[in-house]
């Protein structure tokens, strides 16, 4: 693990907003909300009326535009469902289906930051999230005898623990406090700094500075940045948090604790999988845990960590017209025991618990077995894994129990399994996909760049033998089988698809650096005044394509061609000068 210094690249809370200075990392002007904008659409209060049911009480800040549908799905899904007995303070997430045909301000500049995630954390426009905190204590003043209410931050970063964290601290104070606590910690939000990866940010709110590092995309994979503290100069508290985005993997997974290595590949292969939990905080971190198993790998189907009836994808995921989509639900009412009896693949949980005893071995269940919610845990499924199972990481697991190693510990371990197991099964592909690019002589600066070659299972599948994953992996099983299944599920398509768009700008990128060789004032020179021109607005396109699709260009070369365009203008006539320096500017 690498530890970075707090004086390096650091980021603290700038101004307020709308003032002109826009602070480090911004690079542009201000306007009142972008920078709450930057980390949050809004926060919501949703609490109980006897007449209307759920409802959105407060809205902050009050110009942010939710539609009905979105608020209605709010309300449902920021409230556990009524079986679950939750008294007291609770905290979970959900995630929901953001309407279409909205910008977010700052839009450019949250692309360009969304640029250095890691595949797996960069942000899906579709989807918003909800993060909840929800308190519900018994109250005889009020009719239904109980104070029922729940605290809701929703935004498109998937950082599950900074946003949990964040609401320990603010929720209780504002069930104290009311509103006007709410207009405040909003204020301090819109004075963040950027979500900039890579960077040690110091994030103030109400009273504590939140210490955090987003990853980037070149971290080597399993390896946490810490993020240590420095000594405070004034009476605000510093607390580090070690992760953005990550659960607790060994406590979500200990009630499947043997089935691990089975729920790696049905994620994996983009297999329908249910949830059902006692609660929604039980449900909500399952679901981000199985989704989180296949890291690297960006899980690309939907996933929903607590799906309620109320859903507007209720109908949608639950008809049994044709088969179970590629999703991953968490549920808790007992009414999915009934209605997702259909599907394939479902995991039931008890209570979680941090174990004090070495869990038992569970038997995989026969999905006819599964009658009500109150069936026993475990996995039940007629699934058949491709590979034998690893008896040694549940050795390894079962021994840090014994041993009472921490949970924390334990989950490093468990985590480091699973991207070793994904790395291993990625490498081969990735190894076959590298070789469908052009040779680089094939790069000529005069034509379009070359075409990569077609994927081809067949001749993927010839590679496996001397390059299979048996190089870097003790497994043994139905490789083949396994690869053929991957090959047609979403993860493959959504892998495959980022994998050609890299490739191809890398081709764009080697074409230009192929131009600034040239001479091309010289060539120039040689031809009409139409075909230069031509020349030059191809070249400035160029350039344009290059600053807006990022391409892995060397900043030389950007230059250099800028000032074969600048020489090549300034040999043509005054009048054609004037035309093409205004031209392809913006």
């Amino acid at each position: 693990m690498a530890a970075v210094e707090d004086e390096e690249e650091q980021a603290q809370a700038g101004p307020a907003a709308g003032q002109e200075a826009a602070g480090p990392g911004w690079g542009l002007a201000l306007l009142p909300g972008d920078r709450f904008s930057a980390w949050m659409q809004c926060v919501c209060v949703v609490g109980f009326d006897l007449e209307l049911g759920q409802a959105v009480e407060v809205t902050y800040p009050q110009n942010s535009k939710l539609t009905d549908k979105e608020k209605t799905n709010i309300c449902y899904l920021s409230f556990p469902d009524s079986n679950a007995g939750c008294l007291g303070d609770t905290q979970f997430c959900f995630r929901f289906r953001r309407s279409s045909g909205r910008k977010l301000s700052m839009h450019c500049h949250l692309d360009q930051l969304d640029r250095d995630l890691p595949i797996y954390l960069k942000k899906d426009s579709a989807y918003y999230y909800g993060y909840v905190y929800f308190r519900q204590v018994r109250d005889k003043t009020l009719k239904r005898g109980y104070f029922q209410k729940s605290l809701v931050l929703i935004s498109k970063l998937p950082y599950v623990h900074l946003f949990h964290t964040v609401l320990k601290q603010i929720a209780p104070e504002y069930f104290k406090k009311s509103e006007p606590f709410l207009e405040a910690v909003c204020s301090d939000v819109d004075r963040w700094p950027p979500p900039t990866p890579g960077k040690i940010l110091q994030l103030p709110i109400m009273g504590i500075i939140m210490k955090v590092r987003i990853p980037t995309c070149h971290d080597k994979p399993g390896t946490t940045q810490i993020v240590q503290f420095t000594q405070q100069t004034d009476s605000q508290i510093a607390v580090a948090l070690p992760t953005v985005h990550e659960v607790d993997l060994f406590r979500c997974f200990c009630p499947v604790f043997f089935h691990i290595q089975m729920l790696w590949e049905l994620v994996l292969l983009g297999e329908p999988l249910v949830v059902m939990a006692p609660s929604p905080s039980e449900s909500s971190e399952t679901v981000l845990a199985l989704v989180s198993c296949i890291s690297p790998l960006k899980y690309c189907s939907d996933f929903r960590p607590y799906f309620t009836i109320h859903d507007s994808e209720f109908k949608e995921y639950t008809t049994r017209t044709q088969a179970p989509p590629s999703v991953i639900l968490g549920v808790t009412n007992p009414f999915f025991a009934k209605t997702l009896q259909h599907w394939p693949h479902i995991i039931r949980i008890g209570d979680i618990k941090l174990p004090g005893e070495v869990p038992k071995q569970v038997k995989v269940k026969k999905l006819k077995n599964l009658k009500t919610l109150d069936s026993k845990p475990g996995v039940y499924t007629s699934y058949k894994p491709y590979l034998n199972k690893d008896e040694e990481i549940i050795k390894q697991l079962q021994k840090g129990v014994q041993q009472k190693r921490p949970a924390e510990a334990q989950s490093v371990i468990l985590r480091r399994y699973f991207l070793e197991l994904t790395q291993s099964f990625i490498i081969p592909l990735e190894r076959y996909v590298a070789s469908l690019m052009p040779l680089q002589k094939s790069i000529s600066p005069w034509k379009s760049p070359p075409q990569l070659r077609q994927f081809s299972q067949e001749d993927f599948m010839k590679t496996l033998e001397k390059a299979g994953p048996q190089l870097t992996s003790r497994l043994k099983g139905d490789w083949i089988g396994f690869y053929r299944h991957f090959l047609k599920s979403p993860n493959f398509d959504g892998w495959f698809r980022t994998r050609q768009k890299e490739m191809m700008q890398k081709l764009e990128a080697l074409q230009l650096e192929a131009l600034c060789n040239e001479d091309l004032l010289f060539w120039s020179q040689k031809h009409t005044e139409v075909e230069t021109v031509d020349l030059v607005l191809k070249l400035k396109n160029k350039l344009l394509q290059a600053s807006r699709e990022h391409l892995p260009v060397k900043p030389d070369t950007i230059e250099k061609l800028q000032m074969h365009v600048d020489s090549i203008i300034l040999a043509l006539p005054d009048d054609l000068q004037d035309i093409l320096l205004k031209t392809g500017t913006t």
